[in-house]
């Protein structure tokens, strides 16, 4: 299902989360696709009843696809860890509550960690899972995991979410402590990026920007 990079598509991004918005906006950024959110067309939140990551993306994106009537992009995230049987996972988001307050979220995470007697390291992965939609009902999914472990007490107050918890396999700064372009830039040669999202996206892109990035 590719979409042409010609500069006159235009995406929806199904997310009303600032944070997610501006990551899809800098990956889609070389492929000159004009990207509008949710948040921005005005449109709700639908209610995500999927047991999956893919699941609960494709709800969105088919939503927004329906409601825009142009091709939707959406994003379902979170974060698992191994000590908790792989909670949050799904209800990431809701443990911040209504409010959106991760620093509690990554509270509960340690509190959780400790009364279950879980000894470190706290072995964890993130998950991103992204579903194209279009608005006859056609719809494909992409998936991307990224493995580490989780610090305590966070580190760093760049990125967004559980970031500054999580430490990636091999590197010795959280998510919470890089650059944007370490965190989810795409590399030129091709290799796999770090984060989940940008691992999600290259599957995405490979898929469905056929055509390449511009000169």
């Amino acid at each position: 299902m590719p979409l042409s990079p010609s500069g006159a598509d235009r995406l929806v991004i199904a997310t009303h989360n600032a944070g997610k918005l501006r990551e899809m906006r800098e990956l889609l950024a070389p492929y000159r696709i004009t990207a509008v959110s949710a948040g921005e067309l005005r449109l709700p939140e639908p209610e995500e009843t999927g047991a999956t990551f893919i699941a609960n993306a494709e709800i969105k994106a088919k939503a927004a696809a329906e409601r825009s009537g142009l091709p939707a992009l959406a994003d379902d995230s979170g974060l698992c860890v191994e000590g908790l049987g792989g909670a949050p996972g799904i209800y990431s988001a809701r443990w911040a509550g209504e409010g959106k307050d991760f620093a509690a979220a990554m509270s509960r995470i340690a509190m959780e960690l400790e009364k279950a007697k879980v000894p470190p390291p706290h072995r964890a992965y993130f998950v991103s899972a992204l579903a194209l939609a279009l608005p006859d009902g056609t719809i494909s999914t992409f998936e991307g995991k990224v493995f580490g472990i989780l610090v305590f007490p966070p580190r760093g107050t760049r990125g967004f979410g559980y970031d500054p918890i999580f430490l990636p396999d091999g590197y010795e700064r959280t998510f919470g402590e890089m650059e944007a372009e370490e965190k989810h830039g795409l590399p030129a040669d091709g290799s796999q990026a770090l984060s989940h999202r940008a691992r999600a996206f290259q599957l995405f892109a490979r898929a469905c920007l056929t055509q390449g990035p511009p000169d």
